[in-house]
């Protein structure tokens, strides 16, 4: 157990791992001791605004003394280096997707249990005051009906585009709202998918929309809606019904209609995201989260990881994907 400060390497310093660096220089129990990336100019730039210095590769960061590292790399990067990390006895916060698959996946989640360190991935919607409280509002309810979406533009980063490079839109962007399905109403047993293959762009081979179907282990149906085809972020969020109980969920809003008329609760998004940091921070130095937030570990990440695969495999059979219920 770390005793004062928990010091930090960031692995990758793209736009989230920003986020997550300039959030963890503001906390004064955490000691960032590095940023590396492939793009040695791109480090050195991260690492200047946040009080650190860049490291050339992952050796170089270990070198340094690290309790931790906060894994933000683009989909196709993930596998070895949580690996290497996880070999090396250091905590991971790892970036959602897990990866482009579930086999690296599985391979990551062996890894950390063998060596036994601390995990937490970034389904960071977990940790927002809104979801909070529609897990209370659905508690000893029967879901009946899921439907989740997301439909948004193609991302400005190169690789998003390419599906060997991020795993489509399903892996990489709905991930989020399949965790929150999972959280708020169990386990999925099966799921079928279709898709427009059609590519958003020349040069680009991700699909350009994907329809699937639910199974829930406690009865539910539901279903998924994503597009990249837009030029602006439409929606991204989840809607549960049970009876007499309509709940929409997104990052910014809760929204209620129940027996008592309609109700809405707005937050600011960023807040979910520091509290993910910050909890993970806290369990690392043995405190309770001081700031609302939820530690997700790999093991739990790696369910919803497979439940977006298990879409994904479904567009490519053209068939229904059946998955372990069990918890």
């Amino acid at each position: 157990m770390i005793d004062t400060e928990v010091r930090v390497g960031i692995v990758g310093a793209g736009g989230v791992a920003r986020r997550h660096a300039e959030a963890l220089a503001s906390m004064p129990d955490v000691g960032l001791v590095g940023v590396t990336d492939p793009d040695g100019g791109r480090a050195a730039d991260l690492a200047a605004t946040v009080g650190t210095t860049p490291a050339d590769d992952l050796d170089a960061l270990l070198a340094r003394g690290v309790d931790a590292a906060w894994v933000c790399v683009p989909p196709f990067a993930h596998g070895e280096v949580e690996t290497r990390l996880a070999v090396a006895g250091v905590a991971l916060f790892v970036e959602k997707p897990l990866g482009l698959d579930v086999a690296a996946a599985e391979q990551v989640h062996a890894a950390v249990v063998t060596a036994g360190v601390p995990t937490s991935v970034g389904h960071h919607w977990r940790s927002s005051a809104v979801v909070a409280r529609a897990r209370e509002l659905v508690a000893g309810r029967t879901i009946r009906l899921v439907s989740a979406t997301w439909l948004d533009k193609v991302p400005p980063v190169p690789w998003w585009a390419q599906r060997g490079s991020s795993g489509g839109q399903v892996v990489e962007q709905a991930v989020h709202v399949l965790d929150l399905a999972r959280l708020l109403a169990g386990e999925v047993t099966a799921v079928h998918a279709v898709a427009d293959a059609a590519p958003p762009s020349p040069g680009t081979d991700v699909d350009s929309a994907t329809a699937g179907t639910l199974r829930f282990a406690g009865g539910a149906v539901g279903t998924l809606a994503a597009t990249c085809r837009l030029a602006w972020k439409h929606r991204a969020g989840i809607e549960l019904y049970a009876d007499d109980l309509a709940l929409s969920v997104s990052e910014e809003q809760l929204t209620v209609r129940d027996s008592e008329g309609i109700r809405t609760v707005e937050v600011d998004p960023a807040d979910a995201r520091t509290a993910a940091d910050r909890a993970f921070v806290d369990h690392l130095l043995g405190r309770p989260p001081s700031g609302g937030g939820i530690v997700v570990d790999y093991g739990e990440a790696l369910r919803t990881h497979r439940l977006a695969c298990a879409l994904a495999d479904s567009v490519a059979s053209g068939g229904p994907v059946a998955l372990d219920g069990a918890r």
